[in-house]
């Protein structure tokens, strides 16, 4: 079974004009194959490596689970990212997952024992493009400046975007602190080793407050004093020494130059401007929109009780995913505690449910969440687009109510 399962996988990919190794099989290294990928007829300089299993056994109630055992360092640190694919004898079908991202993101200290592999990821014929996209794109994940931008947010648990600025310093104790400002924002996120990596809210001003002389204006005229924003960090809050406040200060002053020399980012339709067409967000940053997507989702799952069943379902049946959900769903499917809690999530369990089970419950059950101006009613303001459309009367009441 395990050499008819590694031939699937080099049959389908070398089908597609890529090229495969096959790595001998005498002695258990963790890897099967090499793939160099191919474009256009042409040999690319990305390669990842493979791991195949076959057969039954690597099945569990919610998808594929592949042992790590003592492959955990070279999935995580090596050169060259590795995958797994799972072949499947009843369904005839491969499964993959990016082993090499689930490791890395678990941390070195807290490493799963099994890398999830979700049955949504298939890999076949239809999906081979967004699989290669996918792979291609974390390989490149390690050269130039993303590859700067991807050992930061390793080591403090963040995925930036490669238009963010990012800056890096390093104090007199060997503590690291990272500047995280998205173009055009107004507040910068800080994240300090020397806090366990917890991010904190700061602008220009909420640093150097503590600095600025406070008028004798009286009890009541303290309490309108508008010059601080009790949700942003100071520099006296971060325990920051004057060299790491004046970096910091650096940093917003460098960034806002970038930014005027770039010029304004173009508006592209978001409401706020246009008042149309919403802008569409993969995760709700606002703890606000959160709160009212969970308890959208408890509303339905009681009033539905097979809600989760059936979505799952159209959820298998919609076929082609974005890789990115799917590396999503794997090591959340993986975790029986996870899915156990999705299973009973209730407005009697909401306080004991862990956030990578609200992540799942959301997954499966939720296409799209819109996000309007802020102007609009929290109702307004967020648009779920559910995997099985409300009922009827749900959604008049919904509409009746705004």
């Amino acid at each position: 079974m395990a050499q008819a399962a590694v031939n699937a996988v080099r049959a389908l990919l070398e089908e597609h004009d890529h090229i495969v190794q096959e790595i001998s099989g005498q002695n258990d290294f963790g890897e099967d194959l090499y793939v160099t990928f191919a474009e256009n007829g042409r040999v690319t300089s990305d390669v990842i490596k493979v791991q195949v299993k076959g057969g039954n056994s690597w099945r569990r109630a919610n998808g594929y689970a592949v042992p790590v055992d003592q492959h955990g360092d070279t999935w995580a640190n090596g050169n060259i990212p590795v995958y797994c694919v799972v072949y499947d004898p009843d369904t005839k079908k491969l499964y993959w997952a990016n082993a090499t991202q689930q490791l890395r993101r678990s941390g070195p200290l807290n490493h799963p024992s099994v890398i999830g592999v979700s049955p949504n990821a298939v890999l076949n014929d239809s999906t081979m493009d967004s699989f290669v996209t996918q792979a291609r794109r974390y390989v490149g994940r390690y050269r130039g400046r993303q590859a700067v931008l991807t050992h930061l947010g390793e080591m403090s648990g963040v995925d930036f975007d490669p238009m963010d600025h990012v800056l890096h310093f390093v104090n007199g104790d060997d503590e690291d602190l990272v500047f995280w400002k998205r173009p055009g924002d107004a507040f910068a996120t800080l994240l300090l080793s020397a806090h366990d990596w917890e991010p904190y809210l700061v602008s220009l001003e909420s640093l150097i407050r503590s600095e600025l002389p406070v008028p004798d204006v009286g009890e009541e005229g303290r309490q309108k004093d508008q010059r601080g924003d009790p949700d942003l960090a100071t520099a006296e809050d971060l325990e920051l020494s004057r060299s790491e406040t004046m970096w910091v200060a650096s940093c917003f002053i460098s960034t806002e130059q970038a930014e005027w020399t770039e010029g304004p980012t173009e508006c592209e339709g978001c409401p706020s401007c246009t008042g149309e067409e919403p802008a569409e967000h993969a995760n709700i940053a606002a703890d606000l929109a959160d709160a009212y997507v969970i308890a959208r989702i408890i509303d339905r799952v009681e009033a539905e009780p097979d809600l989760l069943q059936r979505s799952i379902l159209v959820m298998r049946e919609e076929g082609e995913l974005e890789p990115e959900i799917i590396a999503e769903l794997s090591p959340l499917e993986a975790d029986s505690r996870i899915v156990r809690q999705v299973t009973k999530l209730s407005r009697a369990t909401v306080n004991d449910t862990e956030p990578e089970a609200f992540r799942l419950a959301i997954l499966y059950l939720i296409q799209r969440v819109y996000i309007f101006g802020p102007s609009l009613p929290l109702d307004e303001q967020v648009q779920i687009v559910w995997r099985i459309p409300e009922p009827e009367k749900a959604v008049s009441d919904s509409a009746s109510q705004a």
